[in-house]
């Protein structure tokens, strides 16, 4: 549910998906000359069901609709869903069906149950079954292998969280086969998307952010001297293991640096109920801090929406992006559009939008034999991941971010040059009504 939505029947509001509400944003203000008419249908608990309510904003206006579904499970394929998204797409009738994503169940039941495959288009966010892969990189076997009271009655102990990904990975190849219109922008998501329905027509098609960062720029001069900023740690996919690994390499050559985390404090441990709720990975984050002497040095900053975020970008000398896995982060997009120092793993569709050695430094990132696009990018087999090879290129990079002022600046200006491009509002917008245009004119013919 976009916050627009949440706004207008008085719920919470997600800090997450930013760059839709940024798309969705430019088609209603520019409703009166695109006559796009929108509806938007998205899940919702089983007692707050929404039919065919319209909300304005500004002078365009939406056609909403709620549909149940288990979000907390989303491993789960719940049948039912067919039926009641079939029901909300005979009620609209619409010329295209625009689905953001393949993480969850109900891309492939609108998928699966539309008759008309040629008006259905997918936009790839993540892809499920790759994180399967890489999901346990860098974690030592233990911490994988063990289980916190919490893992236990949630079942979702670390195993368990990828034998999910794996679930919702088969669902995601599902939905793909079956949609005839793919929408994506990186040669990663296309050479998944590609083997796995190569009938479809793949449209390459660039995110709009979230508003608030098209404002303001980084500063050097206003920032916290030596201070890391790292978008999420939630889970292992985005690497904050690593990164703390790689703190104390930094700490000795920059006794002051400090990370700060955005997101959920996984490793609290003060009271009862933060006790009773760590989780595996979270304890092992508390280990590393611990074990490591770190507890001055790390800052977890709680959930924080999109101009908080931004503020906390402006004041940090450097984001990172430690990822096993990404496709083209927005995260990463941010901290480029404010024109900041970046430095990412090389992994996944990153370098489809950040050119290294240009808009910063990349450092090697999780890479396996197994993996589909980086045989075919390296000509060959690719070798396997050694955690402590990127733990200490990661260290490396950072390093090497700081020492030299003069090439730091000059990544800031080409990235946030570069991002300018790729985040384009007006372009992406333009692309959009063409990429609706073509397919809605292939259903006419």
């Amino acid at each position: 549910m976009l916050p627009v939505v949440a706004k207008h029947f008085n719920l919470e509001a997600t800090n997450k998906e930013g760059w839709l509400s940024g798309l969705c944003d430019v088609v209603l203000k520019k409703q009166k000359e695109n006559g796009i008419e929108l509806a938007l249908a998205f899940p919702v608990s089983k007692d707050m069901c929404i039919w065919r309510e319209t909300v304005m904003v500004g002078e365009g206006r939406a056609v909403c609709y709620g549909f149940y579904e288990d979000m907390a499970h989303p491993e789960i394929y719940d049948k039912g869903l067919e039926a009641r998204l079939l029901g909300i797409a005979k009620d609209f009738a619409p010329d295209v069906v625009h689905c953001f994503g393949t993480e969850y169940p109900h891309t492939c039941a609108i998928c699966e149950a539309f008759p008309d495959k040629s008006r259905l288009l997918i936009s790839i966010q993540g892809l499920c079954s790759v994180c399967a892969e890489t999901y346990l990189a860098g974690l030592p076997e233990h911490v994988v292998n063990r289980a916190t009271l919490r893992d236990i009655l949630k079942k979702d102990s670390i195993k368990q969280q990828r034998k999910k990904f794996v679930k919702r990975g088969k669902q995601e190849v599902r939905a793909v086969k079956a949609a005839g219109n793919i929408a994506g922008r990186t040669a990663w998501d296309r050479c998944y998307t590609n083997a796995w329905n190569p009938e479809a027509t793949y449209y390459l098609m660039n995110e709009t952010l979230r508003p608030e960062f098209y404002e303001k720029e980084w500063k050097e001069e206003n920032c916290i001297p030596y201070s890391i900023f790292l978008s999420q740690g939630d889970y292992p996919i985005k690497g904050l293991h690593d990164m703390l690994r790689a703190l104390p390499q930094i700490l000795e050559k920059y006794p002051k640096a400090k990370v700060y985390v955005a997101g959920n404090s996984i490793a609290s441990y003060k009271t009862l109920r933060d006790k009773l709720k760590i989780s595996s990975y979270g304890k092992y984050i508390r280990e590393l801090i611990q074990e490591e002497g770190l507890q001055e040095h790390v800052e977890f900053l709680g959930k924080l929406n999109a101009e908080q975020m931004r503020e906390r970008y402006l004041k940090s000398n450097l984001f990172v992006c430690c990822s096993t896995i990404e496709n083209s982060p927005n995260s990463l997009g941010e901290a480029m559009l404010l024109g900041m120092p970046c430095v990412s793993a090389g992994v996944g569709g990153v370098e489809s939008i950040f050119t290294d050695g240009e808009d910063g430094l990349l450092y090697e990132g999780f890479k396996t034999s197994e993996n589909l696009f980086d045989n075919m990018r390296y000509g060959k087999r690719a070798e396997e991941y050694k955690s402590e090879n990127s733990v200490k290129s990661l260290a490396d990079t950072v390093i090497k971010m700081w020492e030299d002022k003069e090439k730091r600046q000059q990544y800031c200006k080409n990235a946030r040059s570069h991002a300018k491009k790729t985040h384009d509002r007006e372009q992406n917008y333009r692309r959009m009504q063409e990429i609706y245009a073509s397919i809605a004119a292939k259903n006419e013919a």
